[in-house]
């Protein structure tokens, strides 16, 4: 928040101008990116540790490429197509706009081929390649990707075309994108490798990833990158750390770079999350999260272990503690500078256009906000005596609170009291923007 305080006479102009841009910003920034979403899974639990907009309309852009992907494993695995096959290029597809491989028309490209090339290169003509061998057309293989979707729990899903590229009925939400994440990884094992493929030559010409989170991010294994205008920057990721695998969605992001952050950021609140669970810190977790995906079955255990890449990832060694995200011009990732957690905040209520006017003393209210549940007492104060620390530049004299809830097993929750029920809602969003997840309750 800016604060205006003394400035000399040569600097109050540009003072009085950025006080301005930045409430023009705040006052317009829900309308201003309409687009973002996200969701992060525990994919073995199904818990969805963290969600924003998950299940609101979006524009899929190029992690429509998973789908098509998806539907081309299906027929390598009931013998339809062969990874060494020849697949005819057509005028139509061959007419596609960028990204492309500027396949030409009447050549081929080999099943393998093209998966390395939808992956790595997110070549569009490659995709309706892929479109006219499985469906004759790429209208008709649009519509057998709707109905598969369907079937696959994905009913917020529909497809147009094979490249995600502009069409206004091409639709998804980070759910469905997240729940085609797990299932290519549970139902195809032994093809997800490719989704770590960081570059391919074909005919001379070597194309390497823009998906740097699998470069940049300890764990990160595979999955696809997106985007178009109208959509944002998209990303799916999934990552695996001390033998635990989550999932996470990106939607909407301004730019490649502040998507990356993002996800890196949620990653590592993730992990961080995960890691409390497992050791029975964080027991009451639906209090502040409330929700649950139901996965698909799991594939027989002989099967489950994902194939290994024929270059394996990075990823740390156990006991290893890296919770930040490092560029490739070494800026630290997952700070509070990220323009999309910003949004988060601003968006989620329209009373956080009114966030300025908390610069005042908390007043009795029948209000809190609760920032997670614990088994110990001393680490549910701890929680929300961090919370207050964050809070106490807007907001002052705030009280903590560590309530034992009722029943067999003793729960302790970590809570800010006796607020108003506004100063609840802006609270919290500045904690969401931070990164701390929490609820608004009534506090009696």
């Amino acid at each position: 928040m800016f604060v205006m305080r003394s400035y000399n006479r040569p600097y109050l102009g540009v003072a009085i101008f950025f006080f301005l841009f930045l409430q023009l910003l705040t006052i317009g920034s829900a309308q201003a990116n309409p687009r973002y979403a996200a969701i992060v899974i525990d994919v073995e639990s199904g818990d969805v540790l963290h969600q924003a907009n998950a299940d609101a309309t979006r524009y899929p852009a190029s992690l429509t490429k998973m789908m098509t992907l998806y539907m081309l494993f299906e027929a390598l695995e009931n013998g339809t197509i062969r990874l060494n096959q020849p697949l005819p290029v057509s005028a139509h597809a061959a007419s596609m706009p960028a990204s492309k491989l500027w396949l030409a028309a009447g050549s081929t490209i080999t099943a393998e081929e093209a998966i390395k090339a939808l992956v790595v290169r997110s070549a569009n003509d490659v995709a309706v390649v892929v479109a006219e061998a499985l469906g004759n057309t790429e209208s008709g293989f649009a519509r057998m990707m709707t109905q598969r979707a369907n079937e696959l729990g994905m009913t917020s899903t529909v497809f147009r075309n094979a490249s995600g590229l502009p069409d206004n009925a091409q639709v998804t939400t980070a759910r469905d994108m997240a729940t085609l994440s797990i299932r290519v990884m549970q139902d195809f094992p032994q093809y997800y490798h490719y989704f770590s493929t960081q570059s391919f030559t074909y005919r001379g010409t070597t194309h390497t990833s823009h998906n740097r989170l699998l470069r940049n991010y300890a764990g990160a294994d595979g999955l696809k990158t997106g985007f178009i205008r109208a959509s944002g920057f998209n990303v799916a990721t999934s990552a695996i750390r001390n033998d635990r695998r989550i999932v996470s969605v990106v939607m909407g992001g301004f730019t490649a770079a502040s998507r990356d952050t993002h996800m890196a950021d949620l990653l590592d609140r993730g992990f961080a999350r995960l890691s409390m669970l497992q050791r029975g810190d964080w027991i009451a977790q639906a209090d502040v999260l409330g929700d649950s995906m139901q996965l698909p079955d799991s594939p027989p255990p002989s099967d489950r272990q994902l194939a290994a890449a024929p270059e394996a990832i990075g990823q740390p060694e156990s006991g290893e503690r890296r919770l930040s995200f490092q560029s490739e011009m070494g800026v630290e990732m997952g700070s509070a500078d990220d323009p999309i957690r910003a949004l988060i905040a601003q968006a989620d209520s329209p009373r956080a256009t009114y966030q300025a006017d908390m610069s005042r003393a908390s007043s009795g209210g029948n209000w809190a906000v609760q920032v997670g549940a614990f088994n110990d007492p001393d680490q549910a104060r701890h929680l929300a005596t961090r919370a207050a620390d964050q809070l106490a530049g807007f907001m002052r004299d705030l009280r903590v609170s560590v309530a034992e809830s009722e029943g067999e097993r003793r729960v302790f929750r970590a809570r800010l009291v006796d607020l108003q029920e506004s100063d609840a809602h802006s609270a919290c969003n500045s904690l969401r923007a931070q990164g701390m997840d929490c609820m608004v309750v009534a506090h009696y």
